[in-house]
This record gives C-alpha cells, structure tokens and sequence, in this order.
C-alpha cells in the first residue's frame, strides 16, 4: 500500500478559499455554466465548453478562465492538452487562469508536471502576477517528480515576492522537502516561524518523518502536536506498520478507537494489513467489529482488505463469506480470494473461482496468475499449472515474473521433476533470482537429489554469502546423505562468516495477548508448566503410534539427543501452551515466521487426531496443584475436563516460508 503521499498533499496545499467554491462564481458570468452539476465529469465540461463556443464565446476570460478552475479539480484528471488548449485559448489571462494551469499540472502524469516549473518562468516573462496559490500548486507538481534543486529555486522566488511567512506557501515547501528526502529543510521550515503553524504543518512535518522510517522522531513530534486529527494518527500509524513496527501500529490503533476519535479508511486498511501479516484474527476481528460498530462504508478497498486479513489468518471461511458479501468487486478483490484460497491449499476452489473471474468480464494480472499457479503447486496439478503459465503468456500477453517462474519451479520440485524445474531456470530469459535456487534446492533435500543439490547449494552461497537459509538447505541435504563432515563443513563456513541462522519463533494470540517462543524457550511465565504439557502429550502421542522423524536435526549426535533437540521447537511449546489455555472446540492458531519441520508437520497432525483426554486431566489436576493464575473462564474450562467431557482442540497452522 502506498503511504501518504495523495491524501497528504491535497490537505498541505490547501488554500484559504477552495477553488471549487471560486469556481462556483462562474454561475454568475454566464448561464450555461449554472447549469453544470456540483461536482461535473469531463463530458460535462465538454459540453459546456461546445455550448459557450456556439455562443461566440470562445475567447471569453472569465467563462473559460472558470471553466479551467472546473477542469482542475476533475477526478481523473483532464487529459493535458485539453487544459493546455483551454488556457490558450483565453485572451490575456490573469492569475486566477494561471494558478489553475498550475493546479491541472500538479494533477497530471509526471510528463505533464514537469512543463509546470516552465509554465511558471512564462508567467514571470508575461508579467503575471502571483499570490499565495501560486506556490503551492507549482510546488505540487513539482512533487510529481521531486527535484531538490527545482524546490530551492522556486524558495527563492517565494520569499523573493514577499510570501516567507505565508502559511500556505510555507506548508507547501514543508511537503516539498519531505517528499524529496531533505528533512533537515522541512524541518528549518517548520521551525522558522513558530507562530506561523496549523494543524497541516505538523501533519506535513510528521509524514516526512514517517515516510523516511525515523518513527521516533515522529512519535516525539506526534506528542508534542497542539491538535490532532485523523490525518495525524493515520500517518503515525502507518509509519509503525511501513517500518515493521506492527504491534506499535496496533496498538496506537486501539488508542485512537479507545479515544472515541474518527477513524478513516486509510487506517482501518493499514491495521487490517498488520493484523494479516502477524496473523492475528482476534485484532482483525476487533478491526472489522469497529468499521460494523462506526457504519463505515463497506468499499471495496475495506472488503478486499478483509479478505485478505482472515485468509492469512487461517480463516478461509470468513474470507469466502466477506468476499461474497461484497456488492461491488475489482480485480484486486478477486486476487485477494484467489490468492487466499491458493495459500490454503484449495487447487480446486481456486481454480472454480478463477473460472468465474473470467466468466465475470475481467481481465487477469500478473498477481491472478501467481494465485492460480500457486494453487496448481500446492494441490500437486502439474499438467494445469503448465497449462495456465502458457495461457498468462500467449492469451493474455502478461510476460512472467520471478514470482510465475518461482510457482512453476515448486510446481515442478514438489512433484519430483527437479531436473525439469533446473532446466526451466537455466533458460528464462532474465537472470534467475537466488529465490528460485532456493526453492529448487529445498526440492532436492527432500527428493534426495545430492549431487544436483550440492551444485545448486554452493552456487547460491556464491550468489548470497550473508543469507544463512542457504546454508541450512545445503546442510540439510547433506544430512539426508549421512554426509557429517560436509555438514560440518558448511557449518564452519557459516561461522567463519559470521552467518548466524535466523532464529525460529511461533506467535500466538489468546485474548488479546501475543505469545512468542522460541526453540527451548524457558523465559515465558508459564514456561515450567509448559514443558510439563508438552512431556505429556509426547507420551500420550507415543502411546497412540508417534514416532520422532530427527532427520531434520543437522548435528552428528546420537539419536537420543536428536529427539530432546527436535522436541522443543518452538511451534510444540505453542502447542501445549495452546491446550493449556484455548477452550475446549476453539482452534489453536499459531504464526511462524520458518517453514515447519517435517516431523512437526507430523507431531501437529497426531495431536489433532489423538484423544488427549487423559494428558489434559493430569494436566490439569497440575495445574490447579500449583496453584497458577488462571482465570476464572480458563478454570471453568477445567473442571468442564474433570467432568469428563471428550477434548477435541483443531489446529491451525499460519506458515511463512523462510524466504
């Protein structure tokens, strides 16, 4: 999502008269201008305009001089030679027709932006004079396209006709400089004239801030603001999630809604993307409570937001019904149920609804072909994903991406055909991402494929020496092999370059509150009883059948070591965290941040199928031993146990791949 940058700069320049209620005076130079509606379209205008010249008005000053104050504030904009040609056709044009040039210029194509600076040297050499729109709309296009040198330029012109202290033209160049990286200028601005500052100034100063990632320096800003508005806490909130910060972006959320304030739609569709990368539904859910409880205007920029939020967060169903819900669906909507769908493994659903996609007259992206190529890889339909990458490429003419050849490559890979999948890379016409190598190697570690995986493994840490991803595959094919000594080789080489593994982690969110783990984890406050849990639904699993897969532990120990090492990822201390406290029939969902190991890919799949009846009564006979603070609720759920009832506890699994 864009940050800003539109809605910003439309309140920066916002003059002292709005120039749609300037055009609003045109009523009373001419009749044919009355009769336009409030807010006229281009065809509109074009009418009008065919009207006044059969009238011999053609040249009239202040009809078309109104006229191209209409045509300015046009959404879309007007197309620039019709502006261009509007302008020259009007006999000695003033100010008024000039500020609105600029304004049609500062709404157009970069192409079109750039003829403002000239425009504004013709207006000089003409003797026409300026005011305080002048600068502002010049400044806005040139914002288009920012050139530093052209903002200080057009400074010196401003404070040269006595328009330094100018609100407006001061909160202009505050914009300018933001836009253009140059915060230490925006700021001697903002800075200047203390007194000579609204609520735009701030809101322009702490969207520079945000915009650049320095969110500290915003905050403090954010702080010190005499008022604020939506704007305010829009930008504040956007610049936490732009910046990765996305608990603090929440959490300011929950602030502003605490608050009683107005929220907007930019907000709610950021939060609601914060909450889809965490995966956290109950967020999502409280976003989508508060749009229901505001009555907010069900668009499809909130819709398409929605869907995407529940699929990441593993609720295909939710994500289906908000979707069909929508009156109103463009092309980044359907993407979105398409995409989620693939994710979810669904080839057949995905693949239904990309048929009614095209039954609907819409025509595919690059982005609907990734979600229909993704599903054909995860649902194993090689012949279809072939099938549909030849289709994206000769009947819609869209040349693949590195994300359509990444789809083909797992297609391929998962179904064995790596060899296929090597050959496919080596002929792309564009040079291959390490991406590719990367899901191509994992295919050879888990077909076996040594000989071709060792190539693809050393190629990629040429490639890429400070990824540690690359290492760990290549290990890990060598693991497969009983190979030791290569094993701890790349190892070595991976210490020798101070290349450390990303640390594995799994979230959960339980009323509210986000748990993180670790592999080993032993600083949660339930960490003792955690690690009880999970000994015991180790050993309810292994009573029912489980056996530990350690093939993923690439250290040359012995077997028994291998168990204790694999036992405690951090997605089975989620696990058991997870049947100490989610009540009884509501899934436990938990994020990861690496893909999940083979064997508890397995462990995860056991433990939804095996009564854990007996581990949950011992537990929890436990836990009310030691006396833990549960609450109330979490009690009652207990003794529900004690009394016999039969446990059933669904998993769910939100999983991003390590790249």
């Amino acid at each position: 999502m864009r940050f800003g940058p539109a809605t910003r700069s439309a309140a920066a320049f916002k003059p002292r008269v709005s120039l749609t209620s300037d055009a609003g005076l045109c009523h009373r130079h001419h009749p044919v201008l009355s009769r336009l509606p409030t807010s006229p379209s281009l065809p509109h205008l074009l009418q009008a305009h065919a009207r006044l010249l059969v009238l011999g008005l053609a040249a009239h000053r202040t009809s078309l001089a109104h006229l191209l104050a209409l045509c300015a504030a046009l959404s879309p904009a007007a197309p620039p030679r019709y502006f261009r040609l509007l302008y020259a056709a009007i006999a000695r044009p003033n100010v008024f027709a000039s500020n609105n040039l600029l304004r049609c210029f500062a709404r157009s194509d970069c192409d079109a932006a750039r003829d403002a600076l000239p425009f504004y040297a013709h207006m000089r050499r003409a003797g026409i004079p300026t005011n305080n729109y002048t600068f502002p709309f010049l400044l806005q296009a040139c914002s288009r396209d920012p050139v530093f040198g052209e903002g200080t330029q057009v400074h010196s012109h401003a404070v040269k006709c006595g328009f330094e202290e100018d609100l407006y033209v001061r909160n202009a160049f505050i914009s300018f400089y933001s836009s253009c990286g140059e915060l230490n200028h925006a700021r001697r601005v903002f800075d200047e004239f203390p007194g000579q500052r609204d609520l735009v100034s701030w809101n322009a100063m702490l969207t520079g801030y945000a915009r650049a990632g320095r969110t500290d320096v915003a905050q403090e800003l954010f702080d010190r603001m005499p008022e604020r508005d939506p704007i305010s806490w829009s930008t504040m909130i956007m610049g936490y999630v732009q910046s990765g910060a996305l608990e603090k972006g929440l959490e300011l959320f929950r602030e502003l809604v605490g608050k009683g304030l107005t929220v907007n739609e930019a907000t709610l569709v950021t939060v609601l993307s914060a909450s889809a990368q965490l995966g956290l539904l109950e967020v999502g859910q409280f976003i989508h409570s508060t749009i229901r409880s505001m009555d907010f205007p069900f668009t499809r920029a909130l819709g398409t937001a929605l869907v995407d939020m529940y699929a990441k967060c593993g609720c295909i169903e939710l994500s289906r019904h908000t979707f069909d819900e929508m009156e109103q669906r463009d092309v980044f909507a359907w993407n979105a149920m398409i995409c989620g769908l693939a994710t979810h493994g669904l080839g057949k659903e995905t693949l239904e609804l990309f048929q009614r996609f095209l039954g609907e007259g819409l025509r595919p992206t690059g982005v609907t072909f990734v979600g229909v190529l993704n599903a054909c890889s995860r649902a194993g339909l090689v012949a279809e994903g072939r099938r549909f990458f030849k289709l994206m490429i000769e009947e819609y003419g869209i040349e693949p991406e590195m994300e359509h050849y990444g789809c083909i490559v797992d297609l391929l890979g998962r179904a064995g055909l790596a060899h296929e999948a090597y050959e496919l890379i080596q002929g792309m016409s564009m040079a291959p991402d390490p991406v590719l190598w990367g899901i191509l190697l994992g295919a050879c570690k888990v077909h076996g494929l040594v000989d071709l995986g060792v190539s693809i493994g050393n190629k990629l840490i040429e490639l890429e020496p400070e990824h540690d991803g690359h290492y760990v595959l290549l290990a890990g094919v060598y693991a497969k092999a009983n190979r030791w000594e290569d094993v701890a080789r790349v190892r070595g080489l991976m210490a020798h370059r101070g290349t450390n593994k990303v640390a594995g982690w799994s979230l959960m969110e339980v009323h509210g509150t986000v748990h993180k783990f670790v592999a080993g984890d032993k600083e949660h406050k339930d960490s003792v009883e955690i690690h009880k849990t999970l000994e015991m639904v180790i050993m309810r699993l292994t009573e029912a059948g489980y056996s530990p897969d350690v093939s993923a532990v690439l250290h040359d120990i012995g077997d028994e070591e291998k168990v204790h090492v694999i036992k405690e990822h951090s997605e089975r201390l989620a696990i058991a965290f997870g049947l100490m406290v989610v009540e009884r029939g509501r899934p436990i969902r938990i994020v990861k941040n690496l893909r999940v190991c083979g064997d508890c890919h397995e462990f995860s799949k056991m433990v939804t199928k095996v009564n854990l009846l007996k581990t949950v009564q011992v537990l929890e006979w436990l836990v009310l031993d030691q006396e833990l603070d549960h609450t109330e609720k979490q009690v009652n759920v207990i003794q529900k146990h004690l009394e016999g009832e039969t446990v059933e506890m669904p998993l769910e699994f939100d999983v991003e791949t390590e790249r």
